[in-house]
């Protein structure tokens, strides 16, 4: 079976008390869906009042080797005391499965929105961005891929050329778009960076505020360049990011170094996220809840905007890279 073709209407609340009871958690009250579409997330409490978070993985997407190091890097960044969302050793191991099912158990961590305006909050950031990074220094992943073109541009290149989700009459005009955004796009991404353990999708959405940040949901983790956990905190027109970026960097360098020269990948790696994002949910329209949460896909209006932000892209790439005067 494809990953394309799974979804989890097996996956009842009945599998997953059992497979909380066979880790020594009874679940008491709650099992409260969080918003998570790629894997399947539950808050509840147990029958002592402790709140947890369990977090059933998404079959064929990860191996377990690949799932363990997710789990090891999160352990090491815990021992760091770096505030991130790490699972717990339950039964000797941080990996459970239950009825085919690969699964962990979080404690339940609560916290308010980061605020990508507030200048303090992004200090705060980057600062833990570079104590993260510095323990990402520490060994690569072994299992988890390597941040490239053929992971965030070839192959999802291949399935919006195969799915049935891109009206007829706008295929060809997307898929010429998208290859000249591609050929513009190997021209600008190049490999002078050393790769270290990232946690891959660090956006906003993804940090937590608790009297400082906490860092959550590292399952996009995999080797790749310093600037892919710094560039999706970034925004408003260049004169804002400018300053954003020396706030962000300097309290970086406080921890870690930062090759200036990884600025000129920001816009390379936006490029790939619009790509891979539309052959992410592509890939998943078999699972009801993608169709719910997506509906937009069926529009050719939709399709019409993606070829005109794949427009606008190819032309930001061949824009000179963002420019600064090092203050770190």
């Amino acid at each position: 079976m494809s990953d394309a073709a799974f979804n989890f209407q097996t996956l009842n609340p009945d599998m997953i008390l059992d497979a909380l009871w066979d880790v020594g958690i009874r679940v008491e009250s709650g099992l409260t869906a969080l918003n998570s579409y790629e894997n399947r997330v539950y808050q509840f409490a147990d029958d002592d009042k402790r709140r947890y978070v369990a977090k059933f993985y998404r079959p064929q997407r990860w191996q377990s080797e690949q799932i363990n190091e997710e789990h090891q890097f999160a352990l090491d960044l815990q021992a760091d005391e770096v505030p991130v969302a790490a699972p717990l050793v339950l039964q000797g191991k941080t990996l459970q499965i239950h009825a085919g099912f690969c699964f962990a158990v979080f404690p339940s961590l609560g916290g308010r929105q980061y605020e990508t305006d507030n200048e303090e909050q992004m200090e705060w950031v980057g600062r833990f961005l570079g104590r993260i990074h510095q323990t990402g220094r520490k060994a690569l992943f072994k299992h988890r891929p390597l941040m490239g073109l053929e992971e965030y541009l070839y192959q999802p290149r291949q399935v919006l050329e195969q799915t049935s989700l891109v009206p007829a009459k706008l295929k060809a005009a997307l898929l010429q778009t998208i290859d000249k955004l591609s050929a513009t796009l190997q021209q600008r991404w190049h490999h002078a960076w050393q790769p270290l353990r990232l946690h891959g999708d660090c956006h906003p959405g993804n940090i937590l505020w608790r009297d400082g940040p906490l860092f959550v949901d590292l399952d996009d983790a995999r080797n790749g360049p310093a600037v892919q956990d710094l560039w999706m905190l970034i925004n408003g027109d260049r004169q804002e990011q400018r300053i954003q970026w020396n706030i962000l960097l300097e309290a970086y360098s406080e921890f870690s170094d930062f090759d200036i020269n990884e600025l000129s990948l920001i816009e390379p790696l936006r490029a790939m996220r619009m790509v891979y994002y539309l052959a992410w949910v592509v890939r998943r329209w078999q699972d009801p809840a993608f169709p719910r949460a997506f509906p937009w896909m069926t529009d050719e209006d939709f399709w019409r905007r993606q070829i005109s932000l794949f427009t606008e892209q190819e032309k930001l790439l061949q824009e000179p890279p963002l420019q600064l005067t090092p203050q770190f």
